[in-house]
This record gives C-alpha cells, sequence and structure tokens, in this order.
C-alpha cells in the first residue's frame, strides 16, 4: 500500500504568512527556553559537592537574595570542607540560622563581580556581612583568607562563583557566646 502525499493548498497569502511567523517565534521560545537562566544560587544548588552550603543558604533564608539581580561573587565552600570544622559546628550553627550561620555565608559573598583576573595579592574585599576578605596569591594559586580556590569563575547571570576548600570565617567582633562561636572562631583562619 502506498502513502498518498497530501497536497496542501493556502489560498490566503497571508494565512500562510502568520503561520511562518508563528512557527519561528515558537523555534525562537524553544530555543532561549533550553538556555536556562542561571543565579549564583543554581550553581550551589546543581553542584554535587555544595550540598552542606545549599541547606545552609536555604536555613538562613539567603537564596531568595542570591537570586535577586546581584552581581555577586560568591566563596562556595564544599561539602568536604563543611566537614572539616570541629564536630557539632554545622548543627549548632543550623539551631539559629539567621544569626551566626547568616553572617558566616554573607562572609563568603562579595557585592559585585570579581574574576580570577580581578584578584590581586594583599587585596581586600568587602563582603555582605560588612568584613573584608584578603586576597592572597601562592604559587599561581588564588586563596581567600586561608581557603585556596580549587575551581575558579564559574558565570552566572547574575555574578560568579568561585570553589574554594575550606569555610572561612570573619573576624570575632566582640565576644561571642555559644559553643558554635567558640568552634568557629578558628576556623579557616
Amino acid at each position: 500500500m502506498k502513502a498518498q502525499a497530501k497536497q496542501i493548498t493556502v489560498e490566503n497569502p497571508i494565512h500562510l504568512i502568520r503561520i511562518s511567523i508563528f512557527a519561528t517565534l515558537m523555534a525562537i521560545f524553544t530555543a532561549l527556553s533550553a538556555i536556562a537562566q542561571s543565579t549564583v544560587v543554581d550553581v550551589v544548588v546543581n553542584s554535587e559537592d555544595h550540598n552542606t552550603l545549599e541547606a545552609a543558604v536555604i536555613a538562613a533564608e539567603l537564596a531568595d537574595d542570591l537570586q535577586g539581580e546581584g552581581p555577586f561573587t560568591v566563596f562556595a565552600p564544599t561539602d568536604a570542607a563543611f566537614e572539616a570544622l570541629p564536630e557539632g559546628t554545622v548543627a549548632s550553627l543550623l539551631e539559629d540560622p539567621k544569626g551566626m550561620l547568616a553572617d558566616i555565608l554573607l562572609y563568603h559573598v562579595v557585592g559585585g563581580k570579581a574574576y580570577s583576573s580581578d584578584l590581586s595579592n594583599g587585596q581586600k574585599i568587602a563582603t555582605l556581612n560588612g568584613d573584608e576578605i584578603e586576597v592572597k596569591i601562592k604559587d599561581g594559586k588564588a586563596y581567600i583568607d586561608n581557603a585556596m580556590v580549587i575551581v575558579a569563575d564559574i558565570k552566572a547571570d547574575n555574578g560568579v562563583v568561585h570553589v574554594i576548600d575550606a569555610v572561612i570565617t570573619p573576624a570575632p567582633k566582640t565576644a561571642l557566646a555559644g559553643n558554635a562561636s567558640q568552634e568557629m572562631s578558628g576556623c579557616g583562619q
């Protein structure tokens, strides 16, 4: 049995033009949808090595802020970096996510885009928690405070992410109370 081809005729050429324009617009929309917008939070969420950071950012209710327009630079500690903290530290911080945890997380974020090519030895950069981090360049490797940048320049629509191998902490501003405060005072510094 042979299939017979149907010939479609359009009597109104304007209708044909409209169909063509609609088909073209649908193809463009589909292509643009495939190019998903990504934020610095999406970079963290889509990483297999940042589950603890993801949970901490959500617990501290910073995800919405970091999905904003930005730009932001995030120095993202890996799960291994969190595991290297003294036992019980993360659990203690999660008990007060909007307090010290949020302060530590904001110490890992800079307002603006800072690509690795923008960093220089001895540079101090203000973080979103109000303190400054120090950049060190040793043997061709960049360090943020004492955390080494192990993956640099992961671009997002609203900034850039650098993966670091340690959790960095701001210097205590006052006498800190609580178990997590005492445990965190020496980490990453």
